[in-house]
């Protein structure tokens, strides 16, 4: 897929998923997303991504949530793979991605989390920080790279002019090793974004919780 695979692979996803949670935003079309899919022996739809998982030519393991849009062909079809629960205090995503810790899985990936409504968008990569909290590995993977929660000091992979974005969360004593512009306390979002990899790993010091962004391929 890359001409240094497992090098852009850890700069990407920092583990292996056991599990694929499939949104219901827009199915990924990147060979990266793609691939983690295929190779997974576990995919769980968020109820509606059943649909474009099916019409892909993919089959889920298990489908979670309410229902409400889980066409009727899949549900008649997956009937037995469903795992319905009605309440509204969640979503999707965190329906799936508790199903999958009460099972004792703990690296998951998820995929379609990202597109369609910006709104969900926003609210589904915000909860990558209360499933880091749940003790889970998490990684989002959309079609141009991926968001990963991080907390305090950290080491990341990367390859050089690799894209990198950092939004805090609420870290203090921002600090920054192997990237073109070093990081402070910063506060706004906007104010992390936009960096760029100057080698074949970077460090982030700081006390306290982040988000890390990094693209799949090279800035041109």
């Amino acid at each position: 897929m890359y001409p240094e695979k497992e090098e852009r692979l850890q700069a990407v996803l920092p583990f292996m998923p056991e599990a694929i949670v499939v949104g219901n935003g827009d199915f990924p079309s990147h060979p990266f997303p793609l691939a983690m899919l295929d190779a997974s022996t576990c995919v769980v739809c968020c109820d509606g991504g059943a649909n474009a998982l099916v019409e892909s030519g993919r089959v889920p393991s298990w489908i979670v949530g309410d229902g409400d849009s889980l066409s009727e062909t899949n549900r008649v079809r997956f009937h037995d793979r469903i795992h319905r629960i009605s309440e509204q205090e969640t979503n999707d995503q965190t329906k799936a991605v508790t199903f999958l810790a009460a099972k004792g899985i703990r690296r998951i990936a998820l995929v379609g989390a990202t597109g369609k409504r910006e709104d969900h968008t926003l609210g589904n990569i915000s909860l990558l920080m209360e499933y880091q909290r749940m003790g889970l590995e998490v990684a989002m993977l959309t079609d141009y790279g991926s968001f990963v929660p991080a907390a305090d000091t950290e080491e990341f992979a990367g390859f050089p002019r690799q894209q990198v974005s950092v939004f805090n969360v609420d870290a203090v004593q921002l600090r920054s090793e192997g990237l073109r512009y070093p990081l402070y306390d910063f506060h706004s979002w906007w104010q992390g974004t936009l960096n760029e990899v100057t080698g074949h790993s970077f460090r982030i010091q700081a006390k306290g919780r982040y988000l890390v962004y990094r693209t799949y391929e090279a800035k041109k």
